[in-house]
């Protein structure tokens, strides 16, 4: 449980109240602010469930709030109220909902913070989720990113796609990459996205940022309009269809740099999943075109860190000839995408279990978080025991040293 702030209880419960006649928007927020200070600056999600108390997320764990009496679980009046007031006059949010059972927007809350909004049904009851989005824009060097992000961004054409479940910080990571594009060239970058998380101010690049719903109807269309406005670099939030995926391997096969991001755990399962949004007949022309455009594919992971907190795990595979004959030709013996990475460390590249194991042997990760996220749990346990085997002789071999008697007499011939 959170502890609450100063009067948060009394204020929360009392609009609590207020939610069961008429709620207008400055209850909304003093409900927000009041959340956002009792979790202070780690807050991630706030999470509205009928049954359960007002929810945060912090470092990856989900606390309710601290509230006494009988108005301190929220009702199906708090929600629908809230929702309304998060959906507004907004047609699209309305229609979506009403239609697919979810809908995605946005909400600001004043200038402290601005939220991507999920409002959804469960339990035949609604729900809503607000993911809280940073206001500055983090930097390569600030999120401690590897040098090869530096290489990426030298790209000028082709596409990279960064992937990893909800929540793994792959628009932070993006936003990070365009930043330093942003300070560095100067080109057009039209980004698309589902809603504006990051506010790019206009630096040595320009950028044009553009919300669905409010400035596009959809990807595929905005995709096709972003061809004719001129960008070096198109940013696509997420690739969710055939259609916008055809639209941007056409924009990456003809002098534009593409970002996008896809719900994929690994580079392996990234191709896939691309091969798999056609049909079957058109692989051999898919996989071509893949290996022609396809510079990086990045994924992303959280894990629990030493102390608190978590930490950014990734694996990153890039283009060589080995990657594009993986990509025309499918895996095989001696041909996989994951002895394709290991091999590329050269290059920057590495796996998860690469990853994982360099942040064990630093002291950020225990060795169970280690196995418990690696890829090939039994590999990693020997690196593991490996691992402590040389830290151990390392430890012996120092303390032998330190015993040497200091009132040694040297002998000079």
């Amino acid at each position: 449980m959170l502890n609450s702030a100063p009067g948060w209880n009394a204020s929360c419960i009392w609009t609590l109240r207020r939610f069961l006649i008429e709620m207008k928007r400055e209850e909304l927020d003093a409900i927000l602010n009041g959340m956002l200070d009792s979790a202070g600056e780690r807050a991630s999600d706030l999470v509205f469930v009928v049954g359960k108390p007002p929810q945060i997320e912090h470092d990856g764990q989900l606390n309710a709030l601290e509230l006494d009496g009988p108005d301190s679980v929220l009702q199906p009046a708090h929600i629908q109220q809230m929702a309304d007031l998060l959906m507004q006059d907004n047609d699209r949010l309305r229609d979506d909902f009403a239609n697919n059972g979810s809908c995605d927007g946005s909400y600001a809350l004043d200038t402290r913070a601005r939220f991507r909004v999920n409002i959804y049904k469960q339990n035949g009851q609604q729900a809503i989720v607000m993911r809280r989005l940073e206001s500055k824009v983090p930097s390569l060097a600030e999120l401690k990113l590897p040098p090869v992000f530096y290489e990426m961004i030298k790209e000028k054409t082709g596409i990279i796609f960064l992937t990893g479940g909800t929540g793994t910080g792959k628009t932070t990571t993006l936003a990070a990459m365009l930043n330093e594009l942003n300070q560095t060239q100067k080109i057009h970058i039209v980004t698309l996205e589902d809603p504006i998380e990051f506010l790019h101010a206009q630096q040595v690049a320009t950028f044009s940022q553009r919300e669905l719903g409010k400035d596009f109807p959809n990807f595929a269309v905005g995709l096709r309009a972003a061809l004719r406005q001129a960008p070096k670099v198109i940013l696509v939030g997420e690739i969710r269809d055939r259609e916008s995926m055809e639209i941007a391997l056409t924009a990456s096969e003809t002098g534009h740099l593409v970002f996008s991001t896809l719900h994929t755990i690994n580079a392996g399962q990234t191709v896939h999943r691309i091969l798999g949004m056609f049909v079957k007949d058109e692989e051999k022309q898919v996989r071509e075109r893949l290996a022609e455009t396809l510079r990086y594919v990045v994924s992303q992971r959280l894990v629990s860190k030493i102390g608190g907190g978590r930490l950014l795990v990734t694996e990153i595979m890039g283009s060589s000839l080995r990657t594009r004959e993986a990509l025309i030709y499918g895996e095989g013996e001696n041909r996989t995408f994951l002895e394709i990475i290991e091999a590329g460390d050269i290059n920057g590249w590495h796996s998860f279990d690469q990853s994982l194991i360099k942040a064990y042997e630093s002291g950020s990760i225990t060795d169970e978080t280690a196995i418990i996220y690696a890829t090939h749990k039994t590999k990693m346990r020997r690196d593991i025991d490996m691992s402590k085997k040389l830290r151990s002789s390392r430890l012996e071999e120092a303390s032998g040293l330190q015993m040497e008697p200091s009132n040694a007499t040297t002998v000079v011939n």
